[in-house]
């Protein structure tokens, strides 16, 4: 088979090159996105006079029908033939004869592999996007449900201060918020439209790249056409917003790895997202979690792919760039897997509730309160400090809570104790304290929920 390029060259490519080459293997799912490139082209084409109106008419109809044959499954797409570019342009004119051949008039490979991959960046944003509000409402109906579940809140993963179970999902949330801004921010500034940028200089032919811009639904069109078939920064701003959504789902994937140990036992997972041993009987695996713990690093390694195989690259196009795609296409796969198991694996864990109020009521949580208590009595709070430290010392010695000490005993430290005391450490009075913006009080966590609601309703519009 003559390559597009035989008529420069007097021997047939070496076939270990051939297949070094090819990247039909893996851009074979650009179809859709090459086929509708292609049919706006086509018709462009037509309404320029750059080619017969008919004959752009047959190129549209021959590209529909082949797009539903490879939906059908009744197309093979061919080693032989590179790419999905070459693949697709091939059955076409197999079709329709010569007017297939006019297809590629105006355009060259370049601009054309440019405008696939936005495209569907494009749309693999929107599905991203979606699954990870998904997630967000869940996170949201487990805080509506525990807004007073206390439990500790960690620093250096010791026991802390008393937050909420639903606090401690708002966080999450709002980490999830800023992943759904940076995937946007990456949509925004991607939706140029690349086609008309040639092979680097554009085309004499009297093309009408609006025409084109407009029926594949981008807001502008490239400024520059070296820019044009050279610029990857979207798939570097992808994989990096991807890299971070990551982060946050590992961060999240560790809470719950630990909490499902017997250590803490905070939470149960359901049966259907667990594992067992083939060795240990009593063994109920979080491997979900760990799962997208690991994945994590996967996606780390696209965002360095891309990095690594642009940062020498001189313009236009080079054949580097066709690393570019295996990595965004691994790094999207593993991140809307990773939602898809981890939505439903946290909708249906239980709540240990039992066990979260005891890891509080043993953690010594409510010594800053109260430490706040004797500073409210009038004590400067380095010297309260001091003091609750001392009592906590006691305590730690005689193996018991701060409100199981007795008045006399905290009066032995400080005259400012009184009664009141006990109801000012108590652990709902410490979280129902908290009302400043973004603490863990109830009212406060409902804002919050609130707030989060509302920016995925304005999403979903």
């Amino acid at each position: 088979m003559a390559k597009l390029w035989a008529g420069r060259f007097g021997k047939e490519t070496d076939l270990e090159v051939n297949d070094f080459n090819s990247s039909i293997s893996f851009d074979c799912r650009l179809y859709k996105e090459d086929i509708t490139g292609s049919m706006a082209h086509a018709a462009m084409l037509g309404k320029q006079g750059i080619i017969a109106e008919d004959e752009a008419d047959r190129i549209t109809e021959g590209l529909q029908g082949i797009l539903q044959d490879i939906e059908n499954g009744t197309i093979e797409f061919s080693q032989e033939y590179e790419d999905i570019h070459m693949n697709v342009e091939h059955i076409l004119t197999e079709r329709i004869g010569d007017a297939g051949k006019r297809l590629h008039t105006a355009r060259s490979r370049n601009d054309q592999v440019a405008l696939d991959l936005r495209l569907y960046v494009k749309k693999e944003i929107a599905a991203i996007k979606g699954q990870v509000l998904q997630f967000m409402k869940a996170l949201c109906g487990s805080a509506k449900k525990n807004t007073e579940t206390v439990m500790p809140g960690y620093t250096h993963l010791q026991r802390a201060q008393p937050v909420t179970f639903g606090h401690y999902m708002m966080a999450y949330a709002n980490m999830m918020k800023r992943d759904v801004i940076r995937l946007e921010n990456c949509l925004e500034g991607m939706d140029d439209m690349p086609l008309g940028s040639g092979a680097l200089a554009s085309t004499t032919y009297p093309i009408d790249r609006d025409f084109v811009r407009e029926r594949l639904g981008f807001a502008r069109i490239t400024d520059n056409s070296l820019d044009g078939v050279s610029d990857r920064d979207y798939c570097v701003e992808l994989c990096s917003a991807l890299s971070i959504l990551m982060m946050h789902l590992s961060r999240f994937s560790e809470e719950i790895i630990a909490w499902c140990s017997w250590e803490f036992k905070f939470v149960e997972l359901d049966d259907a997202f667990s594992t067992g041993s083939s060795i240990m009987p009593q063994k109920k695996n979080p491997d979900v979690c760990e799962l997208v713990r690991g994945k994590t690093g996967r996606v780390y390694g696209s965002l360095f792919t891309l990095l690594t195989a642009l940062k020498g690259l001189p313009l236009a196009y080079n054949k580097d760039m066709q690393e570019d795609k295996e990595a965004v296409f691994d790094a999207i796969d593993t991140v809307k897997q990773c939602l898809r198991v981890l939505t439903p694996m946290f909708a249906t864990m239980e709540l240990r509730k039992d066990n979260m109020e005891r890891a509080a009521l043993k953690g010594f949580i409510n010594a800053t309160d109260c430490a706040d208590y004797l500073t409210k009595k009038g004590m400067p709070f380095r010297d309260a400090y001091k003091t609750v430290g001392r009592l906590v010392g006691e305590c730690v010695k005689r193996d018991c809570a701060l409100s199981d000490l007795t008045l006399p005993e905290l009066r032995a430290h400080s005259e400012l104790f009184e009664a009141d005391v006990y109801e000012a450490i108590d652990l709902k009075t410490c979280v129902r304290g908290r009302k400043a913006p973004g603490g863990p009080a109830p009212e406060e966590v409902s804002r919050q929920i609130a707030a989060i609601e509302a920016f995925i309703g304005k999403r979903e519009e």
